[in-house]
């Protein structure tokens, strides 16, 4: 099929893709547990296709059949929003403690856009499209949780490319990014509790101090980091938050102290050795005074690697659609974590980058997401959904 045709149908959708993406900004949602998100996603793709559900989370998987024999392609579009009080001052602003901070409701729109794109011309298809509507990306393993109850598998057979695309505030507006190999990084993290002994602060030496040992830990940790761990396979350890004692004594030593931090790393083998290295240095501080040490690993996504054929693939398709030099070859990957990760190591495919800066903002300076004045123009969602449709009809239909 000619894919300008899915061009001009997505801009047909523009507006009301718009709707439906601020009506989701208005009414975010946390987690696995998303009721209204997914009755709205139900009620825009009604007799589009068999909707197979999750179980014990509100995920859905859209099954639409091809007219002609073939294999299946899977897209992803993820759902939840963040806990995160939105300040952005838009006239569709949540006003229920979490917010779209990194842009899933856009995705949602451009999921459902990339659907009706499909069905509309499925006598066309080579085979069966399957695109999950996905809670809990926000670190809740969602793409795990639907992958082990095989809702990838809902066409009968296993996909033999993936798909998804990602929204950024700090990419100029319709550019598209992504490279072959790693692109994101597996993202964990550890909490540490050092228990020593509480007592008075005048007198130390008759307690066992445990936040001590805690900061020598946290100053520590980057310049072991740096001295044991190959620079050119990037490590991020932050620390994002600290625990100890009670603002109104500070003449008392607390029996224990905390902190937290992240993990990113692009390589199994940094994945494994940076747990060596954070056992060291902490049980080694906590040893030179007196105290315990308590290490607890958070679960962490994967590395993300991008197939290359996918990428070229997803190139090619990107200039075909939109014109050359709408895409970059981004030469480093983000320390970001993604669970569609799970879902490449599974099924090769690609993870493609689209900036989404709004007219008249810097992207080197706007606020990027996660943050609670995060911003992303609407004008890019029939852009999406038009790209997710092509690499469904361009993959099937080069069988």
């Amino acid at each position: 099929m000619n894919l300008h045709e899915l061009v001009a149908g997505a801009g047909a959708l523009s507006e009301d893709l718009r709707t439906i993406r601020r009506d989701l900004h208005k009414n975010p949602e946390f987690g696995l547990d998303l009721p209204l998100t997914l009755a709205r996603v139900v009620s825009e793709v009604e007799g589009l296709g068999e909707l197979t559900f999750g179980e014990g989370m509100t995920a859905a998987a859209l099954l639409i059949k091809g007219g002609k024999p073939g294999p299946t392609v899977l897209l992803r579009a993820d759902m939840d929003a963040l806990a995160v009080i939105e300040d952005t001052g838009l006239e569709y602003s949540s006003t229920n403690g979490y917010m779209h901070a990194c842009g899933h409701d856009l995705h949602i729109a451009m999921g459902i856009g990339a659907a009706r794109l499909i069905h509309a011309r499925r006598d066309e298809l080579q085979g069966d499209v399957v695109i999950w509507f996905q809670p809990g990306e926000e670190g809740l393993a969602g793409a795990d949780r639907m992958l082990e109850q095989k809702m990838h598998l809902v066409s009968g057979s296993k996909p033999i490319a993936a798909y998804g695309v990602h929204v950024f505030s700090v990419y100029p507006k319709g550019m598209f990014g992504a490279r072959p190999g790693p692109l994101m990084a597996a993202a964990g993290g550890f909490v540490a509790t050092f228990k020593g002994a509480g007592g008075h602060g005048s007198m130390p030496w008759l307690s066992k101090d445990p936040i001590s040992p805690m900061i020598q830990s946290i100053a520590t940790l980057q310049t072991a980091i740096n001295k044991r761990l190959d620079v050119f396979d990037d490590v991020v350890v932050n620390v994002g938050w600290v625990k100890a004692g009670d603002d109104h004594t500070e003449n008392v030593i607390p029996e224990t102290a905390s902190f937290g931090a992240t993990v990113r790393t692009f390589s199994e083998n940094h994945s494994n050795l940076i747990r060596s290295v954070v056992a060291d240095v902490l049980e080694g501080q906590a040893k030179a005074f007196g105290v315990q040490v308590e290490i607890e690993w958070m679960p962490a996504s994967k590395v993300l690697m991008n197939d290359a054929d996918a990428v070229l693939r997803s190139r090619k398709v990107i200039g075909e659609l939109f014109g050359e030099g709408r895409y970059w070859d981004m030469p480093n990957p983000i320390p970001g974590g993604e669970d569609f990760a799970s879902v490449l190591e599974e099924i090769p495919g690609a993870f493609i980058f689209m900036g989404a800066a709004p007219d008249g903002v810097d992207p080197r300076t706007a606020p990027s997401n996660h943050s609670n004045k995060a911003v992303f123009d609407d004008d890019v969602l029939p852009l999406g959904a038009a790209f997710l449709a092509a690499m469904a009809f361009d993959t099937l239909n080069d069988q």
